[in-house]
C-alpha cells in the first residue's frame, strides 16, 4: 500500500492542524493505522492508531486530549486533527499500516511508511 500524508505546516502554540493520509489499494478498510511522529534527534514514537472498524482509538499520553485520529473508509484516508498544539509537538508525522496483532505503539509492528509531513508549532 501507498500512503501520502498531507497537512502540515506553521501554527502558532494553541493552534490546530488537521493530517490527512491518503490510502491506495482497495482493502484499505481492513487496515489498521497510525500516526507516529519525529523530531530531529530522536527516535520516532507512536502518536495514535484507530483499528479497521474505527471503533477502537489509542493514543499516546503526550497527545491524549488534544488530538483525535479518524479515518474515511469510502476516501481510503485516515486523519489527525490536532488542537492545543504545543511547541514539543514539533516534528515530522508520519502515518503507518499496522502490519500485526502486537502493540499499537511499536514501530516494527507497522510497514508501508508515508514520506511524512512537517509540523512545527512556534512558541
Amino acid at each position: 500500500v501507498r500512503l501520502v500524508e498531507s497537512g502540515g505546516g506553521l501554527v502558532q502554540a494553541g493552534g490546530s492542524l488537521r493530517l490527512s493520509c491518503a490510502a491506495s489499494g482497495r482493502t484499505f478498510s481492513s487496515y489498521n493505522m497510525g500516526w507516529f511522529r519525529q523530531a530531529p534527534g530522536t527516535e520516532r514514537e507512536f502518536v495514535a492508531a484507530i483499528k479497521w472498524i474505527s471503533i477502537n482509538t489509542y493514543y499516546a499520553d503526550s497527545v491524549k486530549g488534544r488530538f483525535t485520529i479518524s479515518r474515511d473508509n469510502a476516501k481510503n484516508t485516515v486523519y489527525l486533527q490536532m488542537n492545543s498544539l504545543k511547541p514539543e509537538d514539533t516534528a515530522v508525522y508520519y502515518c503507518a499500516r499496522k502490519l500485526n496483532s502486537g502493540s499499537y505503539s511499536i514501530v516494527s509492528n507497522y510497514d508501508s511508511w508515508g514520506q511524512g509531513t512537517h509540523v512545527t508549532v512556534s512558541s
